[in-house]
């Protein structure tokens, strides 16, 4: 089972005025067969413990550890994460002009496993996982993202979570812009490789729609760069009812 461990993360950005802390220690646990949701107001903090776990060079480490299974996550680099078995899906997805969606696909499952996949299965593959998602195979074909809907760019992650087949997948705000069908068809794939038991998913969020269709076992409210509260499903069913007031009361006292 992986494990990912997050400890008394901090994490500033600079500004014109200069370094701005926004993670301000962050304890959090994450277990394979796990799925934990992290709820919170919009400037919170949450995509900043994602991009952050996954090396993005505008956040600094200004204290705290995270490691998976034990090793060091922050000492590698982000391609070094990727291998060790961390997957990020971005809010905005960007687009990569020039390289086809099979082409990117084959690269990244490459630079993982450290062997190209064998061409024949590795088709079946791609075509069997954008099957599952409801995209054309003519997808594989088009230019990674360029073109694409909101709801197209986002099923597309979960292609790649599928074939990736990470330790722990980072959700940040995947069902952002999506419709309804959409939403569905998302969650339905997220299901499917948290079902695999040995797999943890950190899913962020700002409302408890896509709650509907993947049951977290763990809640936790971020408020202010920090863990304000932490809880079960039922944690996500206050927050639909009473909104965030009492936690922002809370931080401000």
């Amino acid at each position: 089972m992986a494990t990912l461990e997050i400890r008394d993360l901090q994490v500033s950005v600079d500004t014109e005025a200069g370094p701005k802390q926004i993670l301000r220690g962050v304890d959090l646990t994450i277990a394979g067969g796990q799925t934990h949701a992290i709820m919170g107001p919009n400037g919170s903090g949450k995509s900043t413990l994602a991009y952050s776990i996954a090396g993005h060079p505008k956040y600094n480490i200004t204290g705290g550890t995270v490691t998976l299974d034990g090793e060091d996550v922050l000492d590698m680099s982000v391609d070094e994460r990727a291998r060790a078995g961390l997957f990020l899906a971005m809010q905005y997805p960007v687009e990569v002009p020039g390289v086809s969606v099979a082409n990117f696909l084959r690269t990244a499952k490459t630079a993982i496993d450290g062997e190209a996949p064998k061409l024949r299965t590795w088709v079946k593959d791609v075509n069997t996982a954008l099957a599952s998602l409801e995209m054309d195979p003519e997808f594989a074909t088009r230019n990674v993202n360029e073109g694409f809907s909101g709801g197209e760019k986002k099923r597309h992650e979960i292609v790649q979570l599928e074939l990736l087949d990470p330790k722990i997948a980072i959700l940040d705000e995947t069902d952002s812009g999506l419709d309804i069908d959409a939403l569905k068809i998302v969650s339905t794939g997220v299901n499917r490789f948290a079902e695999k038991g040995d797999k943890g998913v950190l899913l962020i969020t700002h409302y408890t729609r896509i709650l509907r269709y993947i049951k977290p076992d763990f809640v936790h409210v971020f408020v202010d760069g920090r863990v304000a509260e932490e809880g079960g499903p039922e944690l996500a069913d206050e927050l639909e009812a009473n909104g965030y007031e009492r936690f922002l009361k809370a931080a401000a006292k």
